[in-house]
């Protein structure tokens, strides 16, 4: 059990790390020291920093599958879930300001590395898509309901760069407001179209 505990450890460590400082700027002892073990007990659980990548990018996938799965199961209609992904700048807002989004941010730098993981981070950028696009389905958006996920997940991208370039609160808010404004314009019009037909 103190082995699979030790792992655990040296994982979220290592996403931490990666996340804050950068995968290419994160060095094994970095990842060491922030667990507090030996440079041997390291290498017991994990040999190279690639194999540490592939276990932080399926974490980062699996905590995204599981938050998803939470907003589908406890908002009421799709417009709501997808005001649930929309705030995420907000609810991680200092984070993202600091070091822009965890998934954008990985998968510009794996692929600015042309690092052969980046396919696999990049799993998690099409989990974004396909159930935004899923919501804007079940909205009724037919043909446009993948145009409007790659607007929202693209809007999120753009909003988290500015956000950690100026580090100005108001504009997050401003660009949350404007886009579920946007998104509600959608479902009227949605909405609208379906009881005329």
């Amino acid at each position: 059990m103190a082995a699979i505990e030790t792992r655990r450890q040296i994982i979220e460590a290592a996403d931490d790390l990666f996340y804050s400082a950068g995968f290419g700027q994160t060095s094994f002892a970095d990842i060491a020291k922030a667990v507090n073990i030996s440079r041997g007990n390291f290498y017991y659980h994990f040999k190279t920093k690639d194999e540490i990548l592939d276990a932080v990018i399926d974490k980062r996938l699996a905590d995204r599958e599981t938050l998803l799965a939470k907003w589908d199961e406890t908002a009421d209609d799709p417009v709501q879930r997808i005001i649930c992904f929309i705030r995420i700048v907000i609810v991680n807002q200092s984070k993202i300001m600091a070091y822009g989004c965890p998934v954008g941010t990985m998968t510009a730098e794996l692929a600015k590395l042309d690092h052969p993981s980046s396919g696999r981070a990049n799993k998690i950028m099409a989990l974004f898509r396909n159930w935004l696009q899923r919501q804007f389905d079940v909205l009724g958006c037919g043909e446009e309901a993948e145009a409007h996920a790659l607007h929202v997940l693209g809007w999120s991208q753009g909003v988290a760069s500015l956000a950690q370039a100026f580090g100005d609160d108001a504009y997050v808010r401003r660009e949350v407001e404007q886009i579920t404004h946007w998104l509600k314009g959608v479902a009227a019009a949605t909405s609208r179209i379906s009881t005329t037909n």
